[in-house]
């Protein structure tokens, strides 16, 4: 402990969760005892000592490039994602419900993809308005009628989730295209063993560390058949991505080589091949970060640079897998969000676990008039971005900024949904020297191939700007290292 500090400046003095349910001081219906530890060890530190740390841990991550990029500051490609020393604790009953709830709506989506693909039950019963689906910039008429191995669409699924006051846990998207982050939860633990080995110090924690070998084995599960020993690549469209250090990270710990697409070429035979300095090597496996439309300029975009050739040509041989599937960006589209729960019921005969967010259509006259009415109440967001661009906060916003936005809605309402305010859960966090609360979110990730499995961990968004609820890395949040007790 640092001389100028003294017992009554110790972390937790003054700290206030103003109302919201608390991740570390609420309680649960499974108190941990490993929780009341957590709770005394921070509470013998300082902020001075944590802070020292803290810019420990900056310094670490600049060296070790962990970073992200934001696409609308031009000058400053690389930037540290801000990380926060006190863990978000998850206990284990809780996870043992957030894991059911999870798995039972991936496979619902997974479900609803070969649905609407192939028969289209679900749109000719009328349970999902069919224009929804076949006008959805995200869905792909080449994908009808095609089978992907095992019937899976995604393999890769990043499930963003809030608690509200209560302490319920509520599914606010699904990230059912090319969803990033998981590196984080990984890099996350690390730090927090280099950083804070005394918080760590004889806590039964689930480990983080085996996604890279559960990832390459759901991309070998889901490879054409009959290959021993698939090659597996993860192509990326290069270093300027916003996620380019993880896709390296990715590459690294699955053990397989990062490609772009100029890597790859698909030859007569239908096959896609790696060029290596030993000659061209057939590949079998892709795990594509790389969006539909870049993906393949003789199939979609023909002014892409980043993609392959032909891809989809061989996809549709079926020489090739690729994950995630094309076309699933339909089941992470905001509109298509709201029938996830009847989708439940419909595939799977089955309750839905987790509940949705109450959200209106702005498509729909009704929610377009609603939303209209309540605009200074409410979340209203595209429903086809992500990063939390191009979304507006009512309360928040400026009355000039709540009349351009009713502007942007009349011009095209189809594109919006609205949602309530919902008020996020909070979690200590180091602000300034002090220790505050702050908002917090939780984006589990689950990977289906011949098993459906749920990393045990998860990325914990925050919200580093007092009284903001946008956690996204992209409008200035950082994450946390998200402990799931094992005992």
């Amino acid at each position: 402990m640092s001389g100028t500090d003294t017992p009554d400046i110790r972390l937790f003095a003054g700290y206030d969760p103003n109302g919201f349910f608390c991740e570390l001081t609420n309680r649960r219906d499974d108190q941990d005892a490993s929780i009341e530890l957590l709770k005394q060890r921070l509470s013998g530190m300082t902020p001075t000592l944590l802070q020292e740390r803290s810019d420990s841990a900056e310094v670490e991550l600049y060296n070790l490039g962990i970073t992200f990029t934001v696409y609308t500051e031009r000058t400053a490609i690389d930037r540290i994602l801000p990380f926060d020393l006190i863990p978000r604790i998850i206990t284990k009953s809780e996870w043992k419900f957030l894991e059911a709830g999870i798995i039972q709506r991936v496979r619902a989506l997974n479900h609803f993809l070969w649905d609407i693909y192939h028969d289209q039950n679900i749109l000719k019963e009328g349970i999902i308005p069919a224009a929804l689906i076949l006008e959805n910039p995200g869905y792909r008429p080449e994908m009808v009628g095609f089978d992907p191995p095992g019937r899976v669409y995604i393999h890769v699924c990043g499930t963003d989730i809030i608690r509200d006051p209560s302490g319920r846990f509520i599914v606010l998207e699904d990230n059912a295209r090319t969803p990033s982050g998981v590196s984080y939860v990984i890099e996350n633990r690390h730090m927090m063993r280099r950083c804070m080995p005394d918080l760590l110090a004889n806590l039964d924690l689930r480990p983080v560390d085996e996604y890279g070998s559960r990832l390459r084995q759901t991309l070998c599960d889901v490879a054409p058949e009959g290959i021993e020993n698939p090659q597996v690549v993860l192509l990326s469209p290069g270093t300027y991505n916003s996620a380019y250090f993880e896709h390296v990270f990715l590459a690294r710990e699955m053990g397989v080589p990062l490609v772009e697409g100029r890597d790859l070429v698909v030859r007569e035979d239908n096959c896609v091949y790696m060029k290596t300095i030993a000659g061209l090597k057939r590949v079998h496996s892709i795990y594509r970060r790389i969006d539909d439309a870049f993906l393949d300029p003789e199939a979609f975009n023909p002014e892409s640079m980043l993609g392959v050739p032909g891809l989809m040509r061989a996809y549709k041989a079926g020489t090739v897998t690729l994950a995630n599937a094309i076309g699933t960006g339909v089941a992470d589209d905001k509109a298509v969000y709201i029938y996830v729960p009847q989708m439940i019921e419909y595939y799977l005969g089955e309750k839905p676990l987790l509940d949705n967010v109450q959200t209106h259509l702005c498509g729909k006259p009704e929610g377009l008039q609603y939303t209209l009415d309540n605009l200074e109440k409410l979340v209203v967001k595209p429903v086809g971005e992500s990063g939390g661009y191009g979304m507006i906060i009512g309360p928040h916003a400026t009355p000039e900024e709540c009349a351009e936005f009713r502007e942007k809605l009349q011009a095209d309402p189809a594109n919006y949904i609205s949602q309530p305010v919902i008020s996020l859960s909070a979690s200590p966090t180091l602000c300034d020297g002090k220790i505050e609360a702050r908002h917090v979110d939780l984006r589990p990730f689950t990977l289906s191939g011949a098993q459906t499995w749920v990393l045990p961990g998860a990325l914990s968004r925050v919200a580093l700007r007092k009284g903001s609820l946008v956690v996204n890395s992209s409008q200035g949040g950082g994450s946390k290292d998200t402990w799931v007790l094992a005992s």
